[in-house]
Protein backbone atom coordinates (compact mmCIF):
# COMPACT_ATOMS: atom_id res chain seq x y z
CA UNK A 1 0.00 0.00 0.00
CA UNK A 2 1.21 3.34 -0.55
CA UNK A 3 2.95 5.10 2.36
CA UNK A 4 1.09 7.35 4.60
CA UNK A 5 1.82 8.92 7.70
CA UNK A 6 -1.51 7.18 8.97
CA UNK A 7 -0.70 3.61 8.01
CA UNK A 8 2.90 4.11 10.74
CA UNK A 9 2.53 1.20 13.28
CA UNK A 10 5.05 1.16 16.39
CA UNK A 11 5.77 -2.84 16.45
CA UNK A 12 6.54 -4.57 18.52
CA UNK A 13 4.94 -2.21 20.38
CA UNK A 14 6.36 -1.61 24.31
CA UNK A 15 4.54 1.93 24.96
CA UNK A 16 0.89 1.56 24.17
CA UNK A 17 -1.73 0.42 21.19
CA UNK A 18 -3.26 4.12 21.12
CA UNK A 19 0.31 6.36 20.84
CA UNK A 20 0.98 7.12 16.78
CA UNK A 21 4.56 6.70 15.17
CA UNK A 22 4.99 9.84 13.42
CA UNK A 23 5.25 13.53 15.91
CA UNK A 24 5.24 17.05 15.04
CA UNK A 25 8.96 17.08 15.45
CA UNK A 26 9.25 14.47 12.62
CA UNK A 27 7.06 16.79 10.24
CA UNK A 28 8.77 19.98 10.93
CA UNK A 29 12.26 18.13 10.12
CA UNK A 30 10.74 16.53 6.60
CA UNK A 31 9.61 20.42 6.05
CA UNK A 32 12.36 21.89 6.75
CA UNK A 33 14.45 19.77 4.97
CA UNK A 34 13.22 19.54 1.55
CA UNK A 35 14.41 21.48 -0.19
CA UNK A 36 17.82 20.28 0.48
CA UNK A 37 16.61 17.10 0.27
CA UNK A 38 15.19 17.88 -3.22
CA UNK A 39 18.91 18.32 -4.88
CA UNK A 40 20.32 14.65 -3.54
CA UNK A 41 21.57 11.96 -5.48
CA UNK A 42 21.67 8.45 -4.10
CA UNK A 43 23.26 7.69 -0.86
CA UNK A 44 23.80 11.06 0.33
CA UNK A 45 20.65 11.57 2.84
CA UNK A 46 21.43 9.76 6.13
CA UNK A 47 18.44 9.36 9.16
CA UNK A 48 19.59 8.93 12.55
CA UNK A 49 17.38 8.18 15.57
CA UNK A 50 13.91 7.94 13.45
CA UNK A 51 12.24 5.85 15.87
CA UNK A 52 9.87 4.19 13.62
CA UNK A 53 10.65 5.42 10.18
CA UNK A 54 8.87 8.59 9.54
CA UNK A 55 11.95 10.50 8.15
CA UNK A 56 13.11 7.81 6.29
CA UNK A 57 9.88 6.59 4.68
CA UNK A 58 8.45 10.01 4.02
CA UNK A 59 12.12 10.74 2.55
CA UNK A 60 11.77 7.34 0.28
CA UNK A 61 8.09 8.33 -0.61
CA UNK A 62 9.59 11.63 -2.21
CA UNK A 63 11.79 10.03 -4.30
CA UNK A 64 15.49 9.51 -2.06
CA UNK A 65 17.22 6.28 -2.67
CA UNK A 66 20.07 4.44 -0.94
CA UNK A 67 19.21 6.10 2.31
CA UNK A 68 21.55 5.41 5.14
CA UNK A 69 19.94 4.81 8.48
CA UNK A 70 20.78 4.17 12.05
CA UNK A 71 18.72 3.64 15.21
CA UNK A 72 20.18 3.15 18.58
CA UNK A 73 17.11 0.84 19.74
CA UNK A 74 17.03 -2.77 17.61
CA UNK A 75 13.01 -2.35 17.73
CA UNK A 76 13.09 0.53 16.24
CA UNK A 77 14.76 -1.09 13.18
CA UNK A 78 12.08 -3.53 13.41
CA UNK A 79 9.26 -1.29 13.25
CA UNK A 80 11.32 0.56 10.39
CA UNK A 81 11.11 -2.32 8.47
CA UNK A 82 8.04 -3.72 8.80
CA UNK A 83 6.36 0.21 8.09
CA UNK A 84 8.90 -0.14 5.05
CA UNK A 85 7.76 -3.46 3.86
CA UNK A 86 3.57 -2.66 4.24
CA UNK A 87 4.38 1.14 2.31
CA UNK A 88 6.76 -1.23 -0.57
CA UNK A 89 9.50 0.93 0.45
CA UNK A 90 12.31 -1.67 1.74
CA UNK A 91 14.47 -1.02 -1.20
CA UNK A 92 14.79 2.77 -0.67
CA UNK A 93 17.49 2.10 3.11
CA UNK A 94 20.00 0.41 4.42
CA UNK A 95 20.27 0.03 8.46
CA UNK A 96 23.99 0.88 10.00
CA UNK A 97 26.24 1.32 13.12
CA UNK A 98 27.14 4.91 13.76
CA UNK A 99 30.26 4.38 12.29
CA UNK A 100 32.14 5.92 8.83
CA UNK A 101 30.09 3.60 6.89
CA UNK A 102 26.92 5.41 7.82
CA UNK A 103 28.23 9.28 7.62
CA UNK A 104 30.52 8.85 4.32
CA UNK A 105 30.08 11.38 1.91
CA UNK A 106 26.86 12.37 3.15
CA UNK A 107 25.10 15.97 1.70
CA UNK A 108 22.19 15.97 4.34
CA UNK A 109 21.46 14.52 7.52
CA UNK A 110 18.00 13.91 9.28
CA UNK A 111 18.64 13.93 13.00
CA UNK A 112 16.25 13.55 15.74
CA UNK A 113 18.36 14.95 18.66
CA UNK A 114 18.93 12.52 21.57
CA UNK A 115 18.20 14.10 25.28
CA UNK A 116 21.67 12.80 26.18
CA UNK A 117 24.03 15.83 25.56
CA UNK A 118 27.13 13.49 25.32
CA UNK A 119 25.35 11.23 22.59
CA UNK A 120 24.75 14.42 20.82
CA UNK A 121 28.24 15.19 20.79
CA UNK A 122 28.79 11.34 19.90
CA UNK A 123 26.63 11.73 16.85
CA UNK A 124 27.85 15.67 15.65
CA UNK A 125 31.22 14.68 16.11
CA UNK A 126 31.07 11.70 13.41
CA UNK A 127 28.87 13.82 10.99
CA UNK A 128 31.71 16.47 11.25
CA UNK A 129 34.95 14.10 10.87
CA UNK A 130 33.30 11.91 7.65
CA UNK A 131 30.39 13.77 5.97
CA UNK A 132 30.56 15.97 2.57
CA UNK A 133 31.88 19.14 3.68
CA UNK A 134 28.79 20.82 2.54
CA UNK A 135 26.60 18.59 4.39
CA UNK A 136 23.56 20.20 5.97
CA UNK A 137 22.43 18.49 9.53
CA UNK A 138 18.01 19.06 10.46
CA UNK A 139 18.20 18.23 13.90
CA UNK A 140 14.87 18.45 15.58
CA UNK A 141 13.10 17.18 18.61
CA UNK A 142 10.36 18.27 20.91
CA UNK A 143 10.53 21.06 23.40
CA UNK A 144 9.77 19.67 26.37
CA UNK A 145 12.98 17.64 25.51
CA UNK A 146 15.64 20.64 24.20
CA UNK A 147 18.06 22.62 25.75
CA UNK A 148 20.07 25.75 24.96
CA UNK A 149 23.06 23.46 25.51
CA UNK A 150 22.05 21.30 22.44
CA UNK A 151 23.01 24.37 20.47
CA UNK A 152 26.24 24.46 22.49
CA UNK A 153 27.45 21.14 21.36
CA UNK A 154 26.61 21.02 17.84
CA UNK A 155 28.54 24.77 17.62
CA UNK A 156 31.42 23.00 18.78
CA UNK A 157 31.81 20.97 15.22
CA UNK A 158 30.20 23.05 12.78
CA UNK A 159 30.32 26.54 11.84
CA UNK A 160 27.25 27.89 11.53
CA UNK A 161 24.15 26.68 13.49
CA UNK A 162 20.40 28.24 13.07
CA UNK A 163 17.23 28.06 14.98
CA UNK A 164 13.77 27.65 13.68
CA UNK A 165 10.90 29.18 15.09
CA UNK A 166 8.57 26.44 16.90
CA UNK A 167 6.19 24.87 15.93
CA UNK A 168 3.41 22.32 17.25
CA UNK A 169 5.93 22.38 20.84
CA UNK A 170 8.44 21.24 18.20
CA UNK A 171 11.71 22.92 16.88
CA UNK A 172 14.49 22.74 14.23
CA UNK A 173 18.23 23.25 14.54
CA UNK A 174 20.02 23.40 11.23
CA UNK A 175 23.83 23.00 11.39
CA UNK A 176 26.34 23.87 8.39
CA UNK A 177 29.96 24.01 7.89
CA UNK A 178 31.38 20.85 9.37
CA UNK A 179 35.38 20.88 11.57
CA UNK A 180 37.18 19.54 14.09
CA UNK A 181 35.66 16.18 13.67
CA UNK A 182 36.30 13.28 16.44
CA UNK A 183 35.32 9.68 17.02
CA UNK A 184 33.36 9.20 19.48
CA UNK A 185 35.30 8.07 22.79
CA UNK A 186 33.26 6.53 26.05
CA UNK A 187 33.60 8.27 29.45
CA UNK A 188 35.02 6.47 32.04
CA UNK A 189 35.28 5.68 35.86
CA UNK A 190 36.23 3.02 38.35
CA UNK A 191 34.02 2.06 40.48
CA UNK A 192 33.78 -0.53 43.60
CA UNK A 193 36.98 -2.15 41.70
CA UNK A 194 35.14 -2.29 38.50
CA UNK A 195 36.23 0.39 35.40
CA UNK A 196 33.18 1.52 33.95
CA UNK A 197 32.90 2.59 30.44
CA UNK A 198 29.50 4.62 29.17
CA UNK A 199 29.69 6.17 25.59
CA UNK A 200 26.74 9.30 25.28
CA UNK A 201 23.15 7.76 25.40
CA UNK A 202 24.03 4.57 27.86
CA UNK A 203 22.05 4.52 31.17
CA UNK A 204 23.87 5.90 34.35
CA UNK A 205 26.64 6.58 31.92
CA UNK A 206 30.27 6.29 33.27
CA UNK A 207 28.43 5.27 36.88
CA UNK A 208 27.16 2.38 38.68
CA UNK A 209 23.33 3.06 39.27
CA UNK A 210 22.00 2.21 43.14
CA UNK A 211 19.89 -0.34 41.95
CA UNK A 212 22.84 -2.08 40.21
CA UNK A 213 24.98 -1.90 43.36
CA UNK A 214 22.42 -3.46 45.53
CA UNK A 215 22.16 -6.30 43.42
CA UNK A 216 26.40 -6.39 42.62
CA UNK A 217 26.09 -6.57 46.78
CA UNK A 218 23.83 -9.65 46.77
CA UNK A 219 24.91 -11.77 43.65
CA UNK A 220 26.53 -15.33 44.41
CA UNK A 221 28.82 -17.11 42.09
CA UNK A 222 26.54 -18.85 39.14
CA UNK A 223 25.39 -22.12 39.01
CA UNK A 224 27.60 -23.36 36.45
CA UNK A 225 29.92 -22.04 34.22
CA UNK A 226 27.74 -19.74 32.57
CA UNK A 227 25.57 -16.55 32.97
CA UNK A 228 23.63 -14.17 31.35
CA UNK A 229 23.31 -9.83 31.97
CA UNK A 230 20.00 -9.38 30.83
CA UNK A 231 19.60 -5.40 29.49
CA UNK A 232 22.95 -4.92 30.68
CA UNK A 233 23.50 -1.38 29.21
CA UNK A 234 27.21 -0.89 30.13
CA UNK A 235 28.03 -4.09 30.98
CA UNK A 236 28.63 -3.44 34.59
CA UNK A 237 27.09 -6.93 35.79
CA UNK A 238 28.75 -9.20 33.12
CA UNK A 239 32.07 -7.54 33.86
CA UNK A 240 31.78 -7.58 38.08
CA UNK A 241 30.66 -11.52 37.48
CA UNK A 242 33.47 -12.30 34.99
CA UNK A 243 36.27 -10.63 37.32
CA UNK A 244 35.00 -12.60 40.37
CA UNK A 245 34.39 -16.04 38.84
CA UNK A 246 37.12 -16.85 36.54
CA UNK A 247 35.77 -19.90 35.35
CA UNK A 248 32.33 -18.16 33.80
CA UNK A 249 31.71 -16.62 30.71
CA UNK A 250 28.53 -14.13 30.39
CA UNK A 251 26.39 -13.65 27.50
CA UNK A 252 25.50 -9.68 27.84
CA UNK A 253 22.70 -8.42 25.88
CA UNK A 254 20.62 -5.33 25.44
CA UNK A 255 18.55 -3.72 22.55
CA UNK A 256 20.63 -0.70 22.45
CA UNK A 257 23.67 -0.05 19.98
CA UNK A 258 25.06 2.52 22.27
CA UNK A 259 24.25 -0.21 25.49
CA UNK A 260 26.08 -2.77 23.56
CA UNK A 261 29.36 -0.68 22.25
CA UNK A 262 29.80 0.18 26.03
CA UNK A 263 29.42 -3.20 27.66
CA UNK A 264 32.22 -4.21 24.88
CA UNK A 265 34.13 -1.22 26.17
CA UNK A 266 33.66 -2.10 29.69
CA UNK A 267 34.34 -5.26 29.12
CA UNK A 268 37.91 -4.49 27.26
CA UNK A 269 38.65 -2.23 30.72
CA UNK A 270 38.28 -5.04 32.77
CA UNK A 271 40.11 -7.10 31.02
CA UNK A 272 37.66 -10.17 30.08
CA UNK A 273 36.33 -9.55 26.87
CA UNK A 274 37.29 -13.17 25.91
CA UNK A 275 34.74 -14.14 28.62
CA UNK A 276 31.95 -12.05 28.01
CA UNK A 277 30.11 -12.11 24.58
CA UNK A 278 28.00 -9.34 24.11
CA UNK A 279 25.20 -9.90 21.93
CA UNK A 280 22.45 -6.64 20.15
CA UNK A 281 19.16 -8.67 21.21
CA UNK A 282 15.39 -8.47 21.91
CA UNK A 283 15.83 -9.54 25.08
CA UNK A 284 16.64 -13.03 24.63
CA UNK A 285 15.36 -13.62 21.26
CA UNK A 286 18.62 -15.36 20.38
CA UNK A 287 19.22 -18.27 23.00
CA UNK A 288 17.82 -21.10 23.47
CA UNK A 289 15.54 -22.80 25.36
CA UNK A 290 16.55 -24.06 28.63
CA UNK A 291 20.17 -22.89 28.05
CA UNK A 292 20.42 -21.19 30.90
CA UNK A 293 20.96 -21.84 34.67
CA UNK A 294 21.86 -18.25 36.09
CA UNK A 295 20.32 -14.88 34.82
CA UNK A 296 21.05 -11.20 36.07
CA UNK A 297 18.47 -8.85 35.21
CA UNK A 298 18.13 -4.99 36.59
CA UNK A 299 15.02 -3.93 33.97
CA UNK A 300 14.26 -0.70 32.38
CA UNK A 301 11.06 0.62 33.64
CA UNK A 302 11.04 3.60 31.45
CA UNK A 303 9.83 3.77 27.67
CA UNK A 304 10.61 6.69 26.42
CA UNK A 305 10.16 9.51 29.56
CA UNK A 306 7.20 7.95 30.33
CA UNK A 307 6.90 4.85 33.49
CA UNK A 308 5.72 1.89 31.48
CA UNK A 309 5.48 -1.71 33.70
CA UNK A 310 4.66 -3.79 30.85
CA UNK A 311 8.51 -3.62 30.22
CA UNK A 312 9.68 -5.78 32.90
CA UNK A 313 7.15 -8.71 32.77
CA UNK A 314 8.04 -9.17 29.17
CA UNK A 315 11.97 -10.03 29.99
CA UNK A 316 10.59 -11.90 33.40
CA UNK A 317 8.63 -14.49 30.50
CA UNK A 318 11.37 -14.55 27.81
CA UNK A 319 14.30 -15.58 30.73
CA UNK A 320 11.80 -18.05 32.03
CA UNK A 321 11.92 -19.74 29.17
CA UNK A 322 15.55 -19.67 28.78
CA UNK A 323 16.03 -20.79 32.29
CA UNK A 324 16.13 -24.81 32.76
CA UNK A 325 14.19 -26.39 35.70
CA UNK A 326 15.87 -24.49 38.71
CA UNK A 327 17.75 -22.00 37.57
CA UNK A 328 17.63 -19.11 39.05
CA UNK A 329 16.28 -15.17 37.98
CA UNK A 330 18.04 -12.66 40.47
CA UNK A 331 16.11 -9.19 39.79
CA UNK A 332 16.38 -5.95 41.18
CA UNK A 333 14.08 -3.47 40.90
CA UNK A 334 11.67 -0.10 42.30
CA UNK A 335 9.95 -1.55 45.01
CA UNK A 336 7.25 0.71 44.22
CA UNK A 337 7.01 -1.24 40.92
CA UNK A 338 5.64 -4.71 43.04
CA UNK A 339 7.15 -7.05 40.27
CA UNK A 340 7.23 -9.53 42.78
CA UNK A 341 3.80 -11.42 41.31
CA UNK A 342 4.43 -11.49 37.61
CA UNK A 343 7.96 -13.16 38.88
CA UNK A 344 6.12 -15.87 41.01
CA UNK A 345 3.85 -15.86 37.81
CA UNK A 346 5.66 -16.01 34.57
CA UNK A 347 9.20 -17.71 36.43
CA UNK A 348 8.39 -19.77 39.65
CA UNK A 349 9.04 -19.29 43.74
CA UNK A 350 10.49 -15.77 44.82
CA UNK A 351 12.36 -14.50 47.35
CA UNK A 352 13.89 -11.45 48.88
CA UNK A 353 16.87 -11.32 49.03
CA UNK A 354 17.80 -7.65 50.02
CA UNK A 355 16.02 -4.48 50.25
CA UNK A 356 16.40 -0.83 50.85
CA UNK A 357 14.46 2.25 50.69
CA UNK A 358 14.02 2.38 47.05
CA UNK A 359 14.98 -1.38 45.84
CA UNK A 360 14.97 -4.78 45.84
CA UNK A 361 16.48 -7.76 44.70
CA UNK A 362 14.80 -11.39 44.53
CA UNK A 363 15.86 -14.55 43.35
CA UNK A 364 13.07 -16.62 41.36
CA UNK A 365 13.54 -20.45 40.87
CA UNK A 366 12.44 -21.55 37.92
CA UNK A 367 9.95 -23.96 38.09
Amino acid sequence: MPFSFDALRRHPDLEGPDLVAVDAADRLILDESADVRAALGEGELVVVGDSYGALTLAAADAGARGIRVHQDELLGEEALARNARDAELEDSFVSHALDAHLLTGARVVLLRLPRSLHALSDIAGLIALHAHPDVVVVAGGRLKHMTVSMNDVLRRFFDRVDVSHARQKSRVLTARGPRDGAVPEPEGAEIDGIRVRAFGGAFAGASIDIGTRLMLAQLPAPRGDRAIDLACGTGVVAAALAVRHSSVRVVACDQSAVAVASARATAEANGVADRVSVVRDDVLRSQPDASASFIALNPPFHAGAAINEGLAPRMFADAARVLEPGGELWTVWNSSLRYRAALERLVGPTRQVARDRKFTVTVSTKR
